[in-house]
């Protein structure tokens, strides 16, 4: 028997069944590739690999927290973005998805509720109940930019009280995957003052926030260190090098902890850490030099999603029935599509019709319409054939 925490048995779906045909036939254009390692971007090989073979392979040295060298690191790339960080405030991890598992062991006993944003990607769902935590949704609202719908919001805190689940956390992602919006400071002072009132923590994934298409004064650019969030509330930044450097390979992020009993938090994040010791050495030895490296990586990516969503917004002329709503960052884009069928059916007759893979809407909990998601990242060539077999397609 296994444990009730995830439906572990889920029947495949249509989209599934055509995707899987669409791939023995070898002729699938896939645009919801996330992966930048497989989209055809230049990685600089050798650099990578000299700067992993400049680390000790025989020494270990363990570091709940991780190493210093590599906390100092973290509060360097910082610092070269404007933003100032103290390395004793910065936790080492495996990846975002650890991070998260580490905050809700750090919040939650079994039971208790995270509250989690819709629309986002799903992922942080099935963390909430992997620690036996229970994932209690609240709406985003979109008026041409998202921003939380406080209403639901407040719901959600009702919610989870009346089925005896107590409110712990509020996941916020920033910006968000996959509409690309951040959270502003007229937000974050309301927000925190829920939070504060509730005794809730923030929990900040802003793993895509070095992908801002352009300066905002008015964004949260790190949850941890805005005043309108910290003065009140406990909060939690989360990166790493998966989406900042380009790297999801070397297995590598962190937390940042702000606000009011930060330190106390740092010491439960040390025993929690102390416990699992996942942070490979050598990933940790090298990341001054990853930083460095992964600038260029990341100039590289998001002079692509750049330049293929201008070839998606140009080729919306072809379909004068659907809309690219507008983004901040992030590397996906979203089209509302005609409701004459459900966004899974809109997916699965693409796939059998045209050989494009997309997101139907539902995947991300996008509602208030009809909606396909596309990834930004595929390289050009596969990108321009599959957005004028997309366009094609919609606008017929």
């Amino acid at each position: 028997m296994f444990s009730a925490r995830l439906p572990w048995h889920v029947a495949e779906n249509t989209l599934a069944a055509r995707v899987e045909e669409r791939r023995e036939r070898g002729d699938l254009l896939d645009l919801t590739e996330s992966n930048p390692t497989r989209a055809a971007l230049p990685y600089p090989a050798d650099a990578l690999g000299a700067a992993l073979g400049r680390t000790d392979p025989a020494r270990y040295e363990p570091a709940a927290l991780g190493l210093p060298a590599a906390r100092a690191a973290v509060a360097t790339a910082y610092a070269a973005a404007g933003t100032a960080v103290d390395p004793a405030r910065v936790a080492i991890t495996a990846s975002s998805s650890e991070s998260c598992s580490f905050l809700f062991k750090l919040l939650c006993d079994a039971g208790d509720a995270i509250l989690i944003p819709e629309p986002s990607y799903p992922l942080h769902d099935y963390l909430v109940r992997l620690e036996g935590a229970v994932p209690i949704g609240y709406r985003l609202a979109f008026d041409g930019v998202w921003s939380i719908d406080f209403a639901s919001l407040e719901q959600a805190l009702a919610d989870a009280r009346a089925r005896g689940a107590r409110p712990r956390a509020i996941v916020v992602v920033n910006p968000n995957n996959p509409t690309g919006g951040f959270l502003r400071r007229e937000e974050a002072t309301r927000l925190s003052a829920i939070a504060a009132a509730a005794g809730l923590s923030i929990i900040a994934d802003e793993v895509f926030a070095d992908y801002a298409f352009e300066r905002d004064p008015s964004r949260v650019e790190m949850a941890a260190t805005e005043p309108a969030l910290t003065t009140a509330a406990r909060v939690f930044s989360l990166g790493g090098l998966s989406k900042s450097c380009g790297l999801p390979h070397l297995k590598l992020g962190w937390i940042v902890a702000g606000g009011p009993d930060a330190e106390a938090a740092m010491a439960g994040l040390e025993l929690i850490a102390d416990t699992y010791l996942s942070v490979a050495a050598p990933v940790q030895q090298a990341l001054p030099e990853l930083f460095t490296i992964g600038a260029g990586i990341r100039a590289g990516i998001a002079a692509r999603v750049t330049a293929n969503r201008t070839v998606l917004a140009q080729a919306m002329d072809g379909a004068p029935a659907c809309t690219l709503l507008p983004s901040e960052a992030g590397w996906a884009a979203i089209l509302r599509v005609p409701a004459i069928r459900s966004d899974e059916a809109w997916a699965a007759a693409l796939v059998s019709e045209t050989g494009v893979l997309v997101h139907p809407g539902y995947f991300f909990d996008l509602r208030g319409g009809t909606f396909l998601v596309v990834s930004l990242l595929p390289e050009p060539a596969i990108f321009v054939e599959a957005v004028r077999r997309l366009i094609g397609f919609l606008g017929t």
